[in-house]
């Protein structure tokens, strides 16, 4: 702590520095929290310097790396409703353990929407839950909730009540009812339901929830007749519903994934098997992203191949990409089934994508840009 400014330290300056030195884990926790102290205090002296401030930063920081597990739980928690904690510690609890994140989504004032649009991209499947979750949540991280489609934080979303929806947010999570009943009890009762969303509701739930619905609503009982006839004339019919293709992903969630991705690159991380990652998890726009930068092309090129009806457009990429013939069979079929069935040409389509593998790898990246202007 050499140049600290005069106060800085609380009174016993001696044993926080008898503290720092020592190695003890129970003398790290004991640490912590009288930094923790500090950092409280100084956010209501007014007359603490700049210069101050920014030296507790930094000694939060160097601790955290330094304690257990339990330490940071209770040090989350500790922090988690208040607005004088480090940004950046805030950041980083968020992406810990989901016991240690847990009450920093749910409860911090400075997370901002960006912080929780990267959390889900990023983070793991539980800190999304509790995204979703999250009191007041912006309609910005509602859109991308609902884009990523996951059964589990779209139950999340539909049983919080103050969650900000776009202007057709409620109508889709409406819609995802009728293949997921986990949905349909949490959204009967919730405040923001409609009456006409509550026609559509009552055709695909149980007997208890439709008096349910029926009683909050006084619904005609011609409207709900109607509503129940379509649906069985629906399950009836055996022509598929055509699927659109996916919107594009809102600017936010675009430069978090291409950001996941160069710290992947960066680090050695981002292999061929993470774009079937990606499809696993329903992340159509990661794995552009991805394989954009494993095969260096531009992204926007493929977007164009996955919408096109040349499937040999999207085997090129992969090629350059360096994605094994065995697998891209399988990983164009996933591809359909999020992209609303393109790209197109069926199987004589996949047979022309297989043939790509013929060529060398080494001129597929310039093939695909040739071939993408034909």
């Amino acid at each position: 702590m050499h140049g600290a400014e005069p106060g800085v330290l609380l009174d016993g300056s001696d044993d926080l520095i008898a503290l720092a030195q020592s190695r003890e884990p129970q003398d790290r926790e004991r640490l912590l929290m009288a930094v923790v102290a500090l950092c409280e205090k100084t956010s209501a002296d007014p007359d603490t310097g700049a210069r101050a401030r920014e030296m507790i930063d930094q000694i939060f920081m160097a601790l955290v790396g330094q304690t257990e597990t339990e330490v940071r739980r209770r040090l989350a928690e500790r922090i988690a409703d208040v607005d004088w904690a480090p940004k950046a510690l805030v950041n980083i609890l968020a992406l810990d353990e989901i016991e240690i994140a847990r009450p920093i989504i749910t409860q911090s004032p400075l997370l901002a929407d960006a912080d929780l649009i990267r959390l889900m991209v990023e983070a793991t499947l539980e800190h999304q839950i509790e995204v979703a979750r999250r009191p007041n949540i912006d309609k910005s991280v509602v859109e991308i909730i609902l884009q990523r489609n996951e059964p589990s934080t779209l139950a999340a979303l539909a049983h919080n009540e103050t969650a900000q929806f776009p202007p057709d947010g409620l109508s889709r999570l409406v819609d995802s009812a009728r293949r997921l009943p986990v949905l349909r009890a949490p959204l009967s009762r919730h405040p923001k339901l409609t009456e006409a969303l509550g026609v559509r509701l009552y055709a695909w739930v149980g007997e208890a929830l439709r008096t349910a619905v029926a009683q909050r609503f006084r619904l005609d009982e011609k409207a709900l007749a109607a509503a129940i006839d379509a649906a069985v004339q629906d399950a009836r019919s055996q022509r598929p519903s055509p699927t659109l293709n996916p919107p594009d992903a809102p600017p936010e969630q675009a430069a978090a994934e291409e950001n996941l991705i160069e710290k992947l690159a960066a680090a050695g991380q981002l292999k061929s098997g993470y774009l079937l990652r990606a499809l696993r998890e329903g992340r159509l726009s990661l794995f552009q992203a991805a394989l954009a930068r494993l095969g260096g092309l531009d992204l926007r090129d493929v977007r164009r191949a996955m919408d096109s009806e040349r499937p040999e457009l999207l085997a090129l990429a992969c090629v350059a990409a360096g994605l094994d013939r065995g697998v891209f069979s399988a990983l164009l079929t996933r591809v359909r089934e999020l992209n609303g069935g393109r790209p197109g040409g069926g199987e004589a389509g996949l047979a022309r994508c297989l043939a790509v593998y013929a060529h060398p790898a080494a001129s597929a990246a310039d093939n695909f840009r040739r071939a993408l202007v034909r």
